[in-house]
């Protein structure tokens, strides 16, 4: 199974961006993305690269899933 997450974009350096996930930061290639992306976007990351642009809304909800499935894992 392949997993890739959404993470907010918190700097631009070329090709490359920081990207944060609220506890860590980590830096994601863009090479692969196609299309312009700036400080603020979040962007779905595999492997090291971003592979799409999301709306931050529907982040948001993927990020909170996460959460609760983290969650419900610890309590089981």
């Amino acid at each position: 199974m392949c997993l890739a997450v959404p993470l907010k974009i918190v700097a631009v350096e070329g090709n490359v961006a920081t990207v944060d996930t609220g506890a860590v930061r980590a830096r994601a290639r863009l090479d692969a993305l196609g299309e312009d992306v700036e400080v603020g976007d979040y962007v779905l990351v595999h492997a090291g690269f971003a592979i799409r642009r999301l709306d931050p809304d529907d982040a948001q909800e993927t990020l909170q899933l996460f959460d609760e499935m983290l969650a419900s894992d610890e309590g089981g």
